[in-house]
This record gives C-alpha cells, sequence and structure tokens, in this order.
C-alpha cells in the first residue's frame, strides 16, 4: 500500500487562497522521500494535456507566420540572413533572431504569470470572467476584420531601424512582435491573459517560449535553404483565411473563460458549437481563393477536423445519459432525509477541480451507479466554485473539508461516517462498493 497525498492544492477556497497562505503545492508520497525523482508538478497542465497544449501553441507560432503582417517579411528576412556569409555564421544569426524572439515572448510570459495570483483570484469572480471574454471577443474581432490593432508610429519607426551584426539579428528578433503586432498582436494579448489565469510564471516561460520556436524556426530553417524560396506561395487573399482562423482560436479561449459561470450543458455545448462554427466558416463558407491547388486541400481539412471534433464532443454528451441529480444544500433537506431514515451524500466540488470534473463525468454519469445512490441516498452538492458564500464556508468548517472533491457519507442518523469520506477521483465500480458499506447491501452491482 502507498500512503500519502497530492494535488494539495485543491483547497475549497480556491488556489489563490493557498498559495497566498504560503501552503505547499506537491508532495511526495510517504516512502519516496528519499527518491531521486521529481514529483510531479500540479497545476493546470500537466502530462500528456501540458504536449499537446505546446504542440498546439508551436503550431500557432508557425501561423502566425502566415499572416498579413509576417509573411510578406518573410523573404526579406531570409535575404537578410542569406547576406551573412557561411553557412556557420548563417547558424549564428538564426539563433540570435530566435533568442530575441524568444527573449520578448518569454519575458511577457512571465510577467503575465506573476500577476497570476491577483488574476487567479479574480477569475473566481463572474463580472471579471464575462470581462475577460468579451476582451478576447474584442480581440477576436480585430483578427476577423472588424477593426485594426495600430501601435504608435515612433514605435514603429524604432522597431524597424536596422543594426549590423550579431546584434542587429538580435535586435531584429527582438522587435518583430512589435512591427507584425496587428496580426499577432490579439492572438499574443490573448494568450497572456490565459497564462495570467495560472499564475505559474515556469508555465508562462515555457508557453510562450514554444510560441517563439513556432515563429522562428520556419524562418531559420527557409534560411538555411534559401535556394528553396521561390517556391513558397504568393502573398494574397490566403493570409486573410488564416488571420481569421487565429481569431476563432481567441473566441475558443474566451469560451473556454465563460465555462465555470455557463450550465454543465453549456459548458459542453459550446465549445462544440465554436469548433462547429469555425470549421464550417473556415472550410466552406469562406469563400478565399488562391492560385495553388495545396490550399484548398488545407481548408477541407481544418474544415473536417473542427467537424469531427464538435461531432464527437457532442455524441460524447449525449451517450453520456442521465447525470445524478443532486439538490442544493438546505437545513430542510437534511432534517427530511433524517425524518425519512435515508442516508446522505454530500459532494463539495468546483469547477476549476480536475478530479471533480473527472467525477461528474464518469463516476456520476454511471447508470448503475446513478440508479443506486437515487434509490438509496439523499444526495447534495455544495458548490464552492465562486465562494464567498457564507452557507457554504460554514460547511466547509464544520466538516472540516481541506480540499476539493470531497465526498462524506450521513448515516440515516445524520452522522458522518469518517472512514467513507472520500477525498479524490473514484472510478465507478469502486464508488459502488463503497457505497454498499453504507446501504448495507454488501455489493452495489
Amino acid at each position: 500500500m502507498q500512503l500519502g497525498y497530492k494535488n494539495v492544492f485543491r483547497d475549497p477556497l480556491g488556489y489563490p487562497a493557498w498559495k497566498e497562505q504560503r501552503l505547499p503545492v506537491e508532495a511526495t508520497p510517504a516512502g519516496q522521500a528519499g527518491m531521486s525523482h521529481p514529483p510531479e508538478a500540479p497545476g493546470v497542465l500537466y502530462g500528456w494535456a501540458m504536449v499537446w497544449t505546446l504542440l498546439g501553441i508551436f503550431a500557432g507560432g508557425m501561423a502566425l507566420n502566415l499572416t498579413p503582417c509576417v509573411y510578406p517579411l518573410i523573404p526579406i528576412t531570409i535575404s537578410y540572413f542569406g547576406g551573412r556569409g557561411d553557412r556557420r555564421q548563417l547558424i549564428g544569426h538564426g539563433l540570435c533572431y530566435i533568442g530575441g524572439l524568444s527573449i520578448t515572448n518569454s519575458i511577457l510570459g512571465v510577467v503575465a504569470a506573476l500577476t497570476g495570483g491577483l488574476m487567479g483570484a479574480l477569475l473566481q469572480n463572474p463580472l471579471v470572467l464575462i470581462f475577460v471574454a468579451a476582451v478576447l471577443m474584442l480581440l477576436a474581432a480585430s483578427l476577423f476584420g472588424a477593426w485594426e490593432l495600430r501601435l504608435p508610429s515612433g514605435l514603429m519607426q524604432a522597431a524597424s531601424r536596422s543594426y549590423a551584426g550579431y546584434f542587429g539579428t538580435l535586435f531584429m528578433g527582438l522587435t518583430m512582435g512589435i512591427v507584425a503586432a496587428p496580426c499577432i498582436g490579439p492572438f499574443v494579448l490573448g494568450l497572456l491573459t490565459w497564462v495570467a489565469s495560472m499564475g505559474s510564471p515556469w508555465l508562462g516561460f515555457i508557453i510562450f517560449f514554444t510560441l517563439s520556436l513556432g515563429l522562428g524556426l520556419p524562418l531559420f530553417f527557409l534560411a538555411l535553404f534559401s535556394g528553396n524560396l521561390g517556391r513558397l506561395p504568393r502573398s494574397g487573399e490566403w493570409m486573410i483565411w488564416v488571420r481569421k482562423l487565429m481569431g476563432w482560436v481567441l473566441v475558443g479561449m474566451a469560451v473556454y473563460f465563460l465555462r465555470p459561470i455557463l450550465p454543465k450543458a453549456a459548458g459542453v455545448l459550446m465549445p462544440a458549437f465554436v469548433a462547429l462554427a469555425a470549421g464550417l466558416h473556415l472550410g466552406w463558407v469562406n469563400k478565399t481563393r488562391v492560385s495553388f491547388r495545396s490550399f484548398g486541400w488545407v481548408k477541407t481539412l481544418v474544415g473536417v477536423a473542427a467537424v469531427v471534433v464538435a461531432t464527437w464532443t457532442i455524441g460524447d454528451w449525449l451517450r453520456q445519459g442521465p447525470a445524478i441529480a443532486w439538490q442544493p444544500y438546505s437545513e430542510q433537506v437534511l432534517t427530511e432525509s433524517k425524518s425519512a431514515n435515508r442516508p446522505v451524500i454530500i459532494d463539495f466540488s468546483a469547477d476549476w477541480c480536475s478530479p471533480c470534473r473527472e467525477l461528474d463525468a464518469i463516476t456520476f454519469h454511471d447508470p448503475v451507479v446513478v440508479a443506486q445512490t437515487e434509490r438509496h441516498f439523499t444526495l447534495i452538492k455544495v458548490d464552492v466554485t465562486r465562494g464567498g458564500d457564507p452557507v457554504h464556508d460554514r460547511l466547509l468548517k464544520q466538516y472540516k473539508v481541506k480540499g476539493v472533491p470531497t465526498i462524506i457519507f450521513l448515516d440515516a442518523e445524520g452522522r458522518e461516517q469518517p472512514d467513507l469520506r472520500i477525498v479524490d477521483f473514484m472510478p465507478p465500480d469502486q464508488f459502488l462498493n463503497h457505497i454498499a458499506r453504507l446501504t448495507g447491501s454488501g455489493t452495489a452491482h
């Protein structure tokens, strides 16, 4: 048996409250304290979620090279590299350029993440979530062509200056974001908002460093093989299509911020509808025409992929079937349950808690779990997503809830059964055997 605990940051008052008290955010299971491997870092992104997210951000950085503000600069940039002498000097200048990009963007990511404690606390307020989503939609409108982001002309002129040597290449990388701001600025600002909500400087650095690699590596490799520059497609309407693609990414991020304040069904369906709308628009509604045939295949591929994701998400939600019908907490419900000689399950949960969402999506949608719990128990949910509710705060103290999820079981007399308390995800079969200990049915199956 392995003793210990993990993800100790799931404080019922939210991660910012836990972090502000300088409490630990990671732990090593008992018996492994002497082992040399690093503990798994908790947070919004880890494991495969981190890998796929970084791959998506890298692809987003590459896609930004195809926007109307950046793509025309590619021949100029590559010509600048091409005049640097032999292959060794070319590699040095390419690394300086990518280094300049990385310095600028990574500093932005770290600074944004350092505001994360404040941002994370604010993001528990529905009005703040609505405001952030509105800002992201406004930035998306810029990428759709509704308005244009422009920087002061003096700043643009300073960023456009050229210097000689490796410093000149580094300076070009440092200021590339300013020159291309009308196209990449809205996307970068949206990404900054998301990074700030996570509150991790390390994540801020790695996310924007990955974005910089996506922006810089294509130019670096094109410079190495500058003889193939003529094979690049010419500038044209297709770049407007790429810009709209990034606009849809920002729309998706806006929905991501709204999910905690939406009903459960809307929180699942809205991202699917965004993906469906983006796929239909980018794949078929948008009538962008270009001279090279491969672009048509790209449009169709993006459209089909988005429609498949939307269809799979909606289908998966429909296949879940009915979920446990929780009631909000009230003293009257507890009194009626005690009078009816029914045990009680109280689920302390929050939308920002990943194991809570896993319980809702898997265990509490299992048909046998739904049937058994509704037959034998009174079911109460205490949702601490937003915080600040005095009744919920009293219950957290009364039942000594240290984190979410926490599921407590009261017998027919209203007494808690401490040995049955659940503090992490539990799959349906284990949950059924768990509740059988209280109902006395031997096994819940």
